[in-house]
């Protein structure tokens, strides 16, 4: 799981180069329209989802992401799901300390009464996350296309294939607020619930459901 660089739309060259006989912008020129793309790649079957959210890249908006790709599995993966482990680099709005990341991730837990396994890239690995295999693929997929509008670039990314599947694509127009976090008494009754490696208690966190 991770969020891609935000999409910005309009008439941009993205990178200098356009397909056919087009002119487009070469930089930013106060971009109103922006998209901030999350995914979250299964490993076992490949399939990619795709939330594009038009707010802001928050904690609560990367949880939010989370509980929709719970809901569009179907009822016998989630029966056969006994352990969900998580693989995502360690930025600021998800990190092993981000407050109000853990607590949602908490609510996340009790609510689908499975247990969650937080698995951190250290700084500079994550390259290795295999989500940003299928950023590369959508980032070739529509290098040169101007995106000029959300319907655009909606088309070119559900056009494009990971593993031979098409993404399962959402638009979130959900207003986020930034910067909010948690009070230390409050983050006592959050840290109570969650397992930390003793070797890695930033890296490796197990929360199990009540």
């Amino acid at each position: 799981m991770d969020c891609k660089a935000t999409v910005n739309i309009g008439d941009y060259s993205r990178g200098g180069k356009t397909r056919g006989d087009n002119k487009a912008s070469d930089h930013d020129m106060g971009c109103k329209e922006k998209y901030i793309p999350c995914g979250i790649v299964d490993e076992d079957n490949g399939q990619l989802h795709i939330i594009f959210g038009s707010s802001y890249k928050t904690s609560d908006f990367i949880v939010d992401n989370l509980i929709h790709w719970w809901k569009t599995i179907t009822p016998e993966e989630r029966q056969d799901t006994e352990l969900i482990q998580i693989k995502i680099d360690n930025g600021s709005e998800s990190s092993g300390i981000r407050t109000q990341f853990l607590k949602r991730m908490v609510e996340f837990v009790d609510h689908i009464h499975r247990p969650i396994q937080l698995l951190y890239y250290p700084p500079y690995h994550s390259k290795y996350n295999p989500i940003e295999r299928c950023w590369g693929i959508l980032e070739q997929h529509w290098n040169g296309t101007k995106l000029v509008d959300v319907e655009v670039m909606l088309s070119w990314a559900s056009s494009m294939t990971w593993k031979g599947l098409h993404p399962i694509l959402t638009l979130s127009n959900i207003v986020y607020q930034k910067g909010i976090s948690l009070t230390k008494e409050d983050m006592k009754q959050v840290e109570s619930r969650l397992q930390r490696n003793p070797l890695l208690p930033k890296w490796d966190i197990l929360i199990q459901p009540l």
